[in-house]
């Protein structure tokens, strides 16, 4: 049975250097993952401070309304409460345990411990996932949305500006300045400096 040897990043789809070959993510982006890992406990112990209207990104309070407004605002409790954050990440934990043959994790203490806990687990385990995992990008593009999200809620900066180009098969790719690499619907695959080489797709492609 032969194996294949992969020579190009599931991540950013940039060409691995001779010493990452194999790997399924490149060093690059193995630490940018570390990095957007890192945030999330800090980032989630304040989203306890974003609940209340007019607190984060919210803004003020409206005021004068004929209905009372909500008692906490939904879009940081989603990500603060079970189904949130904490979720999504011990279902990656499970997943890595389970393709690694361990015992199932053990969660304790309250959300917040068990966030520093499954971060501190897939720390951890990120070199063995991004060298092995087949999904480790999804798992990047994951923790990196989870990350954005708790940030526009914490300081309400706003999401990063999607743009749409176009792909000499005619297919539009959009796209941020974040994007770190895009496989087309033809199957071409680019990385982050290709696509931003791109041509921006004209609006009536976009609108198709």
């Amino acid at each position: 049975m032969t194996t294949t040897v992969t020579t190009a990043c599931v991540v950013c789809l940039s060409d691995l250097w001779q010493d990452e070959l194999g790997r399924m993510a490149c060093r690059r982006c193995t630490l940018r993952i570390s990095d957007d890992l890192a945030a999330l406990p800090g980032l989630y112990v304040q989203l306890g401070g974003a609940l209340m209207p007019g607190s984060g990104a919210g803004g003020p309070a409206v005021s004068g309304s004929r209905t009372a407004p909500l008692p906490l605002r939904l879009a940081p409790l989603s990500l603060s409460a079970r189904g949130g954050v904490v979720t999504v990440l011990q279902t990656w934990l499970v997943d890595w345990h389970e393709a690694l043959g361990y015992r199932h994790p053990r969660w304790e203490g309250d959300l917040i411990g068990q966030c520093r806990q499954a971060v501190a687990r897939l720390q951890l385990l990120l070199p063995w996932a991004a060298e092995e995992h087949p999904a480790i990008d999804e798992f990047a593009r994951e923790v990196r949305q989870l990350r954005g999200q708790c940030v526009a809620q914490v300081t309400g900066e706003r999401p990063v500006r999607t743009v749409a180009v176009a792909c000499p098969c005619g297919a539009t790719l959009r796209i941020t300045l974040d994007t770190l690499g895009r496989r087309c619907l033809c199957g071409e695959q680019y990385g982050r400096e290709a696509l931003l080489g791109l041509p921006l797709a004209e609006r009536r492609q976009v609108a198709a």
